[in-house]
């Protein structure tokens, strides 16, 4: 029989009282990131965003990337720890359009689930927004979508948008690289948001919060470290160093992202005994019986973004980098593969 006191769509599997309730919920975490460029407020069917800025530019250019969590989203619910996935996309999307030199403006996100759960929404978005005023991004506007029967019970997706902002002469590109470049190495605070379809398989029938001899947290805590954000690094390095080029290690790791910034004439040599490994991908190699070669195709392996500089200005940008900076190799002649690790 229909429950006569649940509307024909909450018995259809939405609940849109649910959805009024978690906007209730994070409306002061979202409003906490805006500055006076946000005009208008929550409740609008589209964020407005002042472009004044652009106006005091010469030729301004926008940056934009979307990206999401991916399948730590599943990891996360089993844990019942959501607030670090919205510090997850939020940085990700920040590293992403920082390798090109740009700085954040406004964010945006869209969270799906077969059913809302106020309390988790309201988590999720308090982790984006915590994210945002570390970087004096705002976060403009999102959408919350209740889709029983295409997502699972207990399923989500985390995905989101960023607008960053960079002078055209500014960009960096990587078309300065040349050989004798270095690199330095920023550490990352885990695997970030990237292999956990091969962390899930590897842990399957691992109790989360098991302590692994070689580890002092719980596996559970190490993989679901929020991803970092290099912002406040690549800002201090600016001031003193020319940036050269920013590679993001994301999916493919060293091997396939590295290409996408280095000249084709060029490759690069990173010596991976310059930088400990965190324990945790160890672990994971272990238990998966996973190649060394395939862990640095998958994993960032401790290093989440790579910074190009000439070598006369390598130990002036290891210092502004600040504490965990290491110099990992160096940029070559191409002979053969763009991406070599000794």
């Amino acid at each position: 029989m229909p429950d006569r006191n649940k509307s024909a769509y909450a018995q259809a599997g939405v609940d849109i009282d649910a959805k009024m309730h978690a906007l209730e919920l994070m409306s002061e975490d979202v409003r906490s990131t805006y500055g006076p460029e946000v005009l208008g407020g929550m409740g609008r069917f589209g964020g407005l965003y002042s472009a004044a800025r652009l106006t005091e530019m010469k030729r301004p250019v926008l940056v934009s990337s979307t990206d999401s969590v991916g399948t730590k989203t599943t990891v996360a619910a089993g844990a019942g720890y959501y607030r670090g996935l919205g510090q997850d996309i939020v940085n990700h999307s920040i590293n992403d359009i920082l390798v090109q030199g740009a700085e954040p403006l406004f964010f945006l996100d869209y969270l799906a689930a077969p059913r809302l759960h106020p309390a988790v929404i309201a988590d999720l978005v308090s982790g984006m927004a915590e994210a945002c005023r570390e970087a004096g991004c705002a976060l403009i506007a999102g959408e919350t979508a209740e889709m029983p029967g295409i997502y699972a019970e207990g399923q989500l997706d985390v995905v989101g948008a960023i607008v960053g902002l960079v002078e055209e002469a500014d960009i960096i590109d990587g078309r300065s690289i040349i050989p004798g470049d270095q690199l330095i190495g920023l550490p990352s605070s885990g695997p970030h948001t990237n292999g956990y379809s091969l962390i899930r398989k590897v842990l399957a029938d691992v109790d989360l919060g098991h302590v692994f001899p070689e580890m002092s947290v719980p596996i559970g805590e190490a993989i679901l470290e929020p991803h970092r954000s290099y912002l406040a690094e690549v800002r201090r390095m600016r001031r003193g160093v020319n940036i050269k080029g920013l590679i993001h290690l994301t999916g493919g790791g060293f091997y396939d992202n590295i290409p996408r910034v280095i000249p084709k004439s060029a490759g690069v040599l990173v010596r991976k005994d310059s930088w400990t490994v965190p324990p945790v991908f160890r672990v994971i190699q272990r238990l998966g019986d996973v190649s060394e070669t395939e862990m640095y195709r998958v994993f960032n392996m401790g290093v989440g973004m790579i910074v190009v500089v000439s070598a006369d200005e390598l130990s002036h940008a290891l210092t502004l980098a600040g504490p965990g900076a290491v110099h990992i190799g160096e940029v070559q002649a191409r002979d053969g593969d763009p991406v070599k690790i000794a």
